[in-house]
């Protein structure tokens, strides 16, 4: 069975630089202890993909398509579709003084971040420390490398409710799947979170992910349950207005009838 474009489906794989042969991102757990790169907050296993989605670089993106179920692969990945290639012009020069007034000591490999005047984060590392000035590379780590891939493509999901779970394990995968209801059509997919212990700005994240991968798949409408109107209400909000419908539940009510009988008064003209 292959694969093609829009399909979703499951796989390994172990990242490596071509030139040294250092791997940089694996789905083994075992792996990446073993290559020094574990993280203890990480997601280990097979990792849910839409072939063709962007889900993955470019370069391994598009080679997953024609490769077998079952079967492992070796892919290589140039530069130019991988994580670019490097850009002498993201090499900058700073003060040892702009870094000290920050409360920093610069030394070779320092991850650091700097804020733009725009506003922009960028994150960079430092590659010397001389004569009063610090050299900062905001190259990707990986530009300018060859990548090679070693890939298993473990499963190709076919049941549209599947392929669901698998997005929403993609980009949200701290919620609790067995609260989750799925309704899939022929056009549209609702999908009802229930109560999530999740931060709202996470969901409000993964539900834009979502409709976009969604749709990628071939579907025209997407809807949600907490929907986004929901989601972006300032927070107590809706404790606010369930209290005054309640303050109003409680108040005496109007008759809706003028009473009957000897006690009746006419209304006034």
């Amino acid at each position: 069975m292959k694969v093609q474009k829009g399909d979703v489906i499951r796989l390994h794989y172990t990242g490596r630089v071509k030139e040294t042969g250092e791997i940089f991102d694996t789905t083994y757990e075992d792996v990446a202890k073993e290559a020094g790169i574990y993280n203890p907050k990480g997601i280990y296993g097979p990792v849910p993909v839409a072939v063709g989605a962007g889900h993955l670089i470019s370069g391994l993106d598009k080679r997953l398509e024609g490769l077998e179920v079952g079967k492992k692969y070796t892919i290589e990945v140039p530069p130019e579709e991988g994580f670019g290639l490097r850009d002498p012009r993201l090499v900058k020069v700073f003060t040892l003084g702009q870094f000290r007034r920050q409360g920093i000591i610069p030394f070779p490999g320092l991850e650091v971040e700097i804020t733009t005047e725009d506003g922009k984060k960028l994150k960079g590392r430092v590659l010397t420390v001389s004569g009063g000035r610090v050299r900062v590379d905001f190259n990707h780590p990986l530009a300018g490398k060859t990548l090679v891939y070693e890939v298993e493509i473990v499963e190709k999901v076919d049941d549209p409710i599947e392929k669901i779970k698998a997005l929403i394990e993609l980009r949200l995968p701290m919620v609790d799947r067995d609260k989750i209801m799925i309704e899939v059509g022929e056009k549209d997919v609702k999908i009802d979170f229930g109560d999530q212990p999740v931060d709202r700005n996470t969901l409000i994240l993964g539900e834009i992910l979502l409709e976009s991968d969604i749709k990628f798949l071939g579907y025209e409408k997407v809807e949600f349950k907490p929907g986004m109107d929901e989601l972006l209400k300032p927070p107590g909000t809706e404790g606010e207005a369930s209290e005054e419908k309640e303050k109003a539940e409680g108040e005496p009510q109007e008759p809706t009838e003028e009473p009957q009988g000897e006690e009746a008064k006419p209304e006034s003209s």
